[in-house]
């Protein structure tokens, strides 16, 4: 004769667990679902309307040979020229000077900025007398809006500004220079400027990346008989690798795309000569010489060199970092 017995807890457990796990599976995908329809439709159209649409369309006015204030008619005053504009950008020396002087500015922020971070980073992240005060007074730069920040440095680097004048206040008159307007100079003072405003950023970033360092690996290598400077480059850097991968990325992309501090600064008739950029180049000819089409060509020109170096830094550096930051979901 069978036994009755009552159910124990683990009976009890397996016959609802199954339930409960499905209903609560079925809450959380509606709840997922919700989310996607309430915030992806308005991201979705922001980012249709700000840089899909001006893309296309900066693409369909590059193939078109347009006036200065036109209205978009196919009868009208628009020539279709194809590739016309594309050939003239590259035929142009100004252009071309212009790409050149970007990319020093690339490079030259990797190579003076990315070193100089690091070290004052490291410098920073010891235990010195006055560090949160050096942290402050280095970051204020990067909040100030490049406009303000683009006038006081024209003011300070005119003949009789204050940058000469505390050279000559130093007894070194003969260093005095046309700052802005030396073709010779005018884009290394460009690039000193950019280096003033941005390098507090680069080293807030590394000392974020300082801080998942651990201390334990650095007293380790100390009590193996490591130098500071061997500490330094043989466990901290490694480790600190991801942080100036993605600082490089975000110089690239903004080196790329310099325009407000050198428009700010620098007369167009002197940028034209020594500090043109492919973002003040697009502007002066896009709105100020009456050419749109051309402009638009020169934007075009601009998306694609980003987009290019952009994807081709995420295979080659990236790779490994967002490799790394994918969840994938446990069921």
């Amino acid at each position: 004769m069978a036994s009755l017995t009552a159910p124990g807890p683990a009976d009890t457990a397996g016959s609802g667990a199954a339930p409960i796990r499905r209903i609560r599976h079925r809450h959380g995908g509606t709840r997922t679902w919700l989310e996607i329809v309430v915030f992806v439709p308005p991201a979705l159209i922001l980012f249709i309307g700000f840089v899909i649409v001006p893309v296309v369309l900066a693409a369909v006015y590059s193939f078109f040979n347009l006036p200065a204030a036109f209205r978009w008619d196919m009868l009208g005053s628009e020539r279709f020229i194809g590739v016309d504009n594309y050939t003239r950008a590259f035929s142009t020396p100004e252009f071309r000077k212009a790409i050149a002087n970007t990319f020093f500015i690339l490079f030259a922020s990797l190579l003076v900025q990315g070193p100089l971070a690091i070290g004052i980073a490291l410098l920073l992240n010891r235990r010195i007398r006055g560090r949160g005060v050096l942290r402050l007074l280095i970051f204020v730069p990067y909040v100030l809006a490049e406009v303000i920040a683009g006038l006081t440095w024209k003011l300070l680097l005119q003949p009789n500004g204050g940058v000469n004048a505390v050279i000559e206040g130093l007894g070194l008159g003969f260093l005095r220079q046309n700052w802005l307007a030396d073709p010779s100079i005018a884009l290394y003072t460009i690039f000193f400027i950019l280096t003033w405003k941005y390098i507090g950023f680069a080293i807030l970033l590394m000392l974020a990346g300082l801080q998942g360092v651990p201390k334990e690996l650095a007293e380790a290598a100390s009590i193996d008989g490591a130098s500071w400077w061997q500490t330094q480059r043989f466990v901290t850097l490694p480790l600190l690798a991801p942080t100036i991968r993605i600082w490089a990325f975000l110089s690239i992309i903004g080196s790329l795309q310099v325009f407000d501090m050198v428009w700010v600064t620098v007369a167009p008739t002197l940028r034209q000569m020594s500090t043109e950029t492919m973002a003040t180049y697009m502007v002066q000819q896009g709105q100020f010489a009456g050419q749109p089409g051309y402009g638009s060509a020169i934007a075009v020109i601009l998306f694609v060199i980003s987009l290019v170096i952009a994807l081709a830094y995420q295979r080659l550096a990236l790779r490994r970092d967002l490799a790394g930051s994918v969840t994938r979901g446990v069921r």
